[in-house]
């Protein structure tokens, strides 16, 4: 199939890219072993991902989904190489490329599914809303845990334009104990809240949600284009501010004293269990 599209399908150290004849692409966050959690790495390969889905003529309908038991398990814990790195610039690249990712879900011009295969933390959940469908497995728990003291989501707020998705699809009780409490949902709970469309068994749920986006890319692509462009541009710019400001505010609590007694605290922990793995051999 790579060599019938004008756009080469790119290969990725964290994610892989099924292209289908039908146009259906799967995106797949690939890092099994490590619940998918989320590096710096994962970041740039979604951003790299998700830009050429948009622009790749072949591609008619995208679903964004996980390979293992996680859809993501949020943030990787881990730091910049502080001997290699000024630690605030490496920080702020970090955001611009969440940023970036952030913007081209929101400009995404096709249909953009969400397949959660398991349980989804952090920015997995949060960018959710910016999915034009989504779909779950029974099984799955959603949480953002931003108000916790561990690095968890590299800075303490909320991210992904789940700000003013979450209020406006949840209602602002379910959205504010999801983001400012901390408060782990199921899948059920999401689709009685209508942030989730329905539940697939786990047993045929790949197969169902590739079904699914295969009849959706059996539609006039321009008509999807334009009936999209008609329920989501109104929103495009108010989204992409809010993505702006809340980036800004991840800035600000990344350079906070208590995320920055944090952060150092992490650094310490891990050094110790380094230091106690080397004592053991």
């Amino acid at each position: 199939m790579t060599n019938l599209i004008s756009n080469p399908i790119p290969k990725l150290e964290t994610i892989e890219i099924c292209l289908f004849p039908n146009g259906v692409v799967e995106i797949a966050h690939n890092r099994p072993k490590r619940y998918n959690a989320l590096s710096p790495q994962s970041y740039r390969d979604w951003l790299a991902a998700i830009k050429w889905a948009a622009e790749c003529d072949a591609v008619k309908v995208a679903v964004l989904t996980g390979r293992g038991k996680f859809y993501t398990s949020g943030q990787e814990l881990q730091m910049p190489n502080l001997n290699e790195e000024n630690i605030e610039e490496e920080m702020k690249r970090r955001r611009q490329t969440t940023t970036h990712v952030v913007t081209e879900m929101i400009k995404f011009p096709k249909l953009l599914i969400g397949a959660v295969n398991g349980p989804s933390i952090g920015f997995g959940t949060t960018t959710l809303a910016l999915c034009d469908v989504v779909y779950s497995v029974p099984e799955a728990t959603f949480g953002t845990p931003f108000m916790k003291l561990v690095l968890n989501e590299l800075g303490f707020c909320a991210e992904g334009c789940s700000s003013i998705l979450f209020p406006r699809i949840m209602g602002p009780s379910k959205a504010n104990e999801m983001l400012l409490m901390g408060r782990t949902f199921t899948a059920k709970e999401l689709v009685d809240c209508g942030l989730i469309s329905r539940l697939i068994p786990a047993e045929t749920f790949r197969d169902t949600i590739l079904d699914l986006a295969g009849e959706a890319a059996k539609f006039s692509t321009e008509a999807l284009k334009v009936t999209k462009g008609l329920i989501r541009d109104v929103d495009r710019d108010v989204l992409e501010q809010v993505n702006q400001a809340e980036m800004k505010a991840l800035g600000e609590r990344m350079s906070s004293s208590d995320s920055l007694e944090s952060i150092m605290r992490f650094i310490e922990e891990s050094a110790a269990k380094k230091a106690a793995r080397k004592a053991k051999l």
